[in-house]
């Protein structure tokens, strides 16, 4: 049970589910309609183009991200406070792997920032002539990608605690612990695959399905649970009786 003045599980895992709901929504704006968008791999010259005749555009497409980021380290804070009577360390875990994420993710907005700077022009890049502009524009966004799949490692990691709490706690349903295990994996394997191998290109497109398939199934799973099931399970401490959690 909780006291009055602590968050109540249910009113964690409704959190948690809301900021699943908008990380999606902010992730299909910046990520999908901005940068998928104005960024051309292989085209420097194009994307720097983009972005400097989108640049509203792009830094909605920034501000975005950043938002992302925020809610992320909220959702592992109610993730925690919904977990923690199933284990206080495997649930910590959790957290710090989602917030390990977010401090890997953060540097990765930067580059976009790098990359609006290059495009605009302006007294900070004044020394650079157009085609140092628009190689290291390139180069941003290509910063970006790496940084951004390095921290999915740490990402992948939380998933796969996640799955290693409902599995063994029987607080979520068996199947979408293993679906996080699965997703988690995805991750880490496809990050790997761009770091060790060169001819990624070649057919990196079944891996990102992999990935996208395993991780949009699995998280909507999860995102509905949150929001519909988990304020109604058990919460269970090793060695000792279930308990409700309160509401």
């Amino acid at each position: 049970m909780t006291t009055r003045n602590e968050l109540a599980p249910a009113t964690a895992a409704r959190l948690a589910g809301v900021g699943y709901i908008a990380i999606v929504l902010l992730a299909m704006s910046a990520n999908f309609l901005v940068r998928n968008q104005l960024v051309i791999p292989d085209d420097p010259a194009m994307t720097m183009s983009n972005i400097a005749e989108n640049a509203t555009t792009f830094r909605f497409g920034i501000a975005g991200f950043a938002a992302i980021a925020m809610i992320d380290i909220g959702i592992a804070w109610a993730l925690h406070v919904l977990l923690r009577g199933t284990g206080e360390r495997r649930s910590l875990l959790a957290a710090w792997l989602r917030v390990a994420y977010t401090v890997a993710f953060i540097p990765a907005i930067t580059f976009m920032v790098l990359a609006l700077q290059l495009s605009v022009g302006g007294d900070a890049v004044a020394g650079l002539d157009a085609g140092q502009r628009e190689a290291w524009t390139g180069l941003a966004m290509e910063a970006f990608d790496i940084t951004w799949l390095l921290a999915l490692v740490a990402f992948g990691l939380h998933l796969i605690v996640l799955g290693r709490i409902l599995v063994a706690s029987r607080i979520g349903p068996r199947p979408l612990g293993i679906g996080l295990w699965i997703a988690g994996g995805a991750y880490i394997a496809d990050t790997f695959a761009h770091l060790l191998m060169a001819n990624y290109a070649d057919f990196g497109g079944a891996f990102l399905a992999i990935v996208a398939t395993a991780s949009i199934v699995t998280e909507v799973w999860f995102t509905i649970w949150l929001l519909v099931r988990a304020p109604r399970t058990v919460a269970t401490l090793p060695g000792k009786e279930p308990e409700l959690v309160a509401a």
